[in-house]
């Protein structure tokens, strides 16, 4: 192990020493937000110092089977737990290595995902709508919550872009990498020759800003307009000016919300994904900046990227990011996405390992 890696593990050691004192003591107690900053920090680093006690365990072990190989009698047994041990500090070292990675602060974020409509017209709309049910489905079996927060319905069923808020805890670790594009190939319904046509989608994934210490919206900065909302929605939504555009000056970033009766709410929803896309926008120019001297493949959140491919006729979803192809669309359309996000997921760490050691 690296002397660095080392020093940083010893210093984590005393830092938890350090909180379970704190969170021991009368005053935690007195001032709740400490002591939820304390219990949220222990529980982040606690992992990491459990498994650094398992290596040097395993190193003490080490050492004692090298003093034994002095003794004829024990020289055999002592081989052994030499290569046992041996194996486990470079499995534990590896462990280390990933849970001392940096974490991404959004990771544990709500999450914004917008689903657009793009090549391919009224099959692309339909295909928007195939797409918002499988994440809907997705955050079911994770039980977080979903809220409509803005829709534009396409005639032909499926919308032209559809905006909605996810809950749960990690739903931004889980569903990062599924911005892009995303691409259909099959025989659309309105179809009469049987012929396969191939229509494509924009999906963007933007986490939830903090309004407070994340993006600071200057009031003199954005264009507010109100005007009647349009389509269903009943005499009130349709006859009163609920419907509110927000204009950010600076960035030319607008946001449309008319989905409820009250003007007041749909401001309050439209400054919040104004605030996630000013942050989106931020780190995007950020990851821009970092890629001039580290391509990623993964987490380059480039929205023109074609992603992945869903293929009906074959039955196939292909992820052009990691060359991986899985038969069990079905599966996939119905929200069982574990096994494309898992392999995302380790795929980037990878790729952050490999740089890590670059770095070195």
């Amino acid at each position: 192990m690296k002397p660095s890696m080392h020093s940083k593990l010893e210093q984590l050691a005393r830092r938890l020493e350090e909180i379970d004192r704190g969170l021991a003591s009368e005053e935690a107690a007195r001032d709740m937000n400490r002591f939820r900053a304390m219990s949220r920090e222990r529980s982040e680093i606690e992992p990491v110092v459990m498994r650094f006690h398992e290596y040097n365990r395993a190193r003490a072990e080490l050492a004692g089977a090298q003093e034994m190989l002095s003794d004829p009698d024990m020289k055999a047994l002592a081989e052994e737990e030499i290569h046992a041990a041996g194996g486990r500090i470079e499995a534990l070292e590896a462990d280390l290595q990933r849970l001392l990675l940096p974490k991404d602060p959004n990771d544990d974020r709500n999450i914004f995902l917008e689903i657009r409509a793009g090549t391919g017209g009224d099959e692309s709309a339909i295909f928007a709508g195939d797409l918002l049910r499988m994440y809907m489905r997705y955050a079911e079996r994770h039980r977080w919550t979903t809220e409509m927060v803005s829709e534009s319905p396409s005639d032909m069923g499926g919308y032209r872009e559809v905006i909605v808020r996810i809950v749960g805890a990690g739903a931004y670790s889980k569903l990062k990498f599924e911005s892009g594009g995303h691409r259909v190939q099959r025989v659309p319904e309105t179809e009469a020759q049987g012929r396969i046509h191939t229509s494509a989608c924009t999906v963007a994934v933007l986490p939830e800003a903090d309004e407070i210490n994340d993006v600071k919206i200057d009031p003199t900065e954005i264009r507010v307009d109100v005007y009647r909302s349009s389509g269903a929605g009943g005499q009130h939504v349709n006859k009163t000016e609920s419907a509110v555009r927000i204009t950010h000056l600076a960035t030319g970033i607008v946001v449309e919300c008319q989905d409820d009766r009250s003007q007041h709410k749909n401001r309050d929803r439209a400054m919040k994904i104004l605030a996630a896309r000013i942050k989106d926008q931020q780190t995007r120019e950020q990851q821009a900046k970092e890629a001039s001297t580290r391509k990623s493949l993964i987490g380059s959140g480039d929205r023109s990227e074609r992603i992945r491919t869903y293929n009906f006729p074959q039955g196939r979803v292909t992820d052009h990011r990691i060359n991986l192809t899985l038969y069990r669309i079905d599966a996939i359309m119905d929200g069982d996405l574990d096994e494309l996000t898992e392999r995302l997921a380790a795929e980037h760490q990878a790729e952050l390992l490999a740089a890590l050691g670059d770095a070195a």
